[in-house]
Formats: structure tokens, sequence, C-alpha cells
């Protein structure tokens, strides 16, 4: 059986002599390399697996949209606060442009989405954050609408589902970001002193602030595989101690050993695990 050699046709830069034009050509863009394994995926099975590799199961970083679309029932989500945005209130250099670069990458406002939706017929309030985003950082905006979004749900007697993905506290906002960390932290008290559920899920990677505050502070708290879940990512605590750290330091099933999170939930299972844990503590079991 004759085998196709796949190669891209040369440029005028590359040399006079032209590629064979009975050659296949394979566009880049159709092809996704998995880091974990790397094996090269097609871009359309990738996605149609929900962003999960289908030979070691890597889970690659979704937008808030895409995980927006993945638990959400079909045309529940209803945005909050969505004209809200940052500002370089200290007039931290390049700060404007990073916000800018932020906005035309990830195609949102701020680094975090909350709304309201349900998920196999349970209302909730929804907020996930956006690794396109400045990697999820937390500025006042963050805090500011992740707040909202609890202090909504206390009013309304919903239970909150979090989604993260944090790189920390946004520097270019100093103190005030993290502030941030007592901030939700209060809200997300006075929604269980509500008696109401309080559902987050870790995603690659949830460190810094965010770990420290409202990431860790669910009755129930899932991640997906292999995320890294930490305060101080793995190579600063070997240059502060000086250490070497165990194999899979900080990642989701270490931190599930430790007794940290609950579950570790594949991409795939998600929605069902979600509404599942809703129905019970709403008292409705659904088969």
């Amino acid at each position: 059986m004759d085998l196709f050699t796949f190669l891209k046709p040369k440029n005028e830069l590359e040399g006079s002599e032209q590629a064979d034009t009975n050659t296949p050509f394979v566009p880049d863009s159709l092809w996704v390399k998995c880091p974990s394994c790397n094996t090269m995926l097609l871009a359309s099975d990738l996605k149609e697996n929900v962003g999960v590799c289908t030979k070691c199961g890597h889970h690659f970083r979704m937008t808030a949209r895409e995980r927006i679309a993945l638990v959400a029932d079909k045309g529940t989500f209803e945005e909050f606060d969505k004209d809200m945005v940052s500002k370089n209130f200290l007039k931290f250099p390049m700060y404007d442009e990073k916000l800018a670069g932020a906005k035309k990458k990830s195609r949102e406002k701020e680094s975090v989405v909350t709304g309201k939706c349900e998920i196999d017929g349970n209302s909730i309030v929804l907020c996930v954050m956006s690794p396109d985003f400045m990697m999820g950082s937390m500025g006042t905006v963050t805090g500011e609408k992740i707040t909202k979004a609890f202090e909504y749900a206390t009013e309304n007697r919903l239970p909150v589902v979090v989604f993260t993905v944090s790189g920390g506290a946004r520097m270019q906002e100093g103190i005030m970001s993290l502030m941030q960390m007592a901030k939700t932290s209060g809200a997300v008290k006075k929604h269980s002193d509500a008696g109401l559920l309080y559902i987050t899920v870790l995603t690659d990677p949830t460190t810094g602030g965010v770990t420290a505050s409202f990431a860790m502070e669910g009755d129930i708290i899932l991640s997906e595989p292999n995320a890294l879940v930490a305060f101080a990512g793995p190579r600063v605590v070997e240059q502060t101690t000086h250490t070497k750290l165990p194999k899979g330091f900080q990642r989701a099933e270490f931190v599930l050993d430790k007794g940290f999170i609950d579950s570790v939930v594949n991409r795939k299972d998600l929605k069902k695990t979600l509404a599942t844990l809703l129905s019970m503590h709403s008292g409705e079991v659904k088969e």
C-alpha cells in the first residue's frame, strides 16, 4: 500500500524547488499536539471529546464559554455584570496594554464570567474563570463579580458552582487585588450561613490567592484530572526549601490523597456529577 508523505509546499524564501503538486497538504490548524503524550490529535476529534486527549486523557484548558456550554442546560445561562471592566487606577506601567491584549485573546471583558443557569433542571448561580484572560488572575473586578454572584445566590436561595483557574492575585492592582480574598470569602460565609450549597471545580492551574480564598471554601470540592492545585507552585517550593518534591506534587490526585479535595472527575462526567450533587442537596434525586 502506498504511503503519503504530508509536506507543506515550499515558498519563495525556501528556494526555487517546488514541491510535488500531487503531494497532499494538511494545514497545521487541523492538528493539535498533546503536551502530555505528544500524540498528534485531529482538532475535530479533540473538540468532539470535549478537549480531552483520546490517547492519554490529558485535559486541555477550556475557555469560560466552552465550560458554560459544557455544563449549563442549553439556553438557560443569563450573564451578570457583563459590562464591568478593570481600570488601571494605580497607573501601573503597561497594564492598559495587558488588559487590552487579554480582552482580545479571551474575547471577554474580565477574568471571570458570572450568571445563573440550570444544570439538568437545577437552578444555580455559575461563576467560570477564564485562563485566556491573564491566566484568570484575580483583580478588583474579578472579586466584585464573584462577590455579587454569591450575594444574588444568597438572596434568591440558590446553590453556587464555581470553576476556578488562576495564577493568583493581580499584582498590577496591588493591595486592592489582595483584598478580594477577604471580600469573596465574606460573601461565601454569608451564603454558607444561609444553609446553601457551594461546589467548586478546580481546573489547571488553580494557585495563589484564589486557592487561598474561595477556591478551597466549597462545601464540596471537585477537580479535573492532573490539575495543578497550590498556593505557591512547585518550582517556588523547591527553590525555597531546597528539597526535591515527590512525583505529581500538588497535582489533583496528590491533593485528593492528602484530603484537600473530595473527588477528581473526568470532564466528560462532570455535568452528570454536578447534576447528581445538586439534586441530592435539593432533596430531588433524579434517576
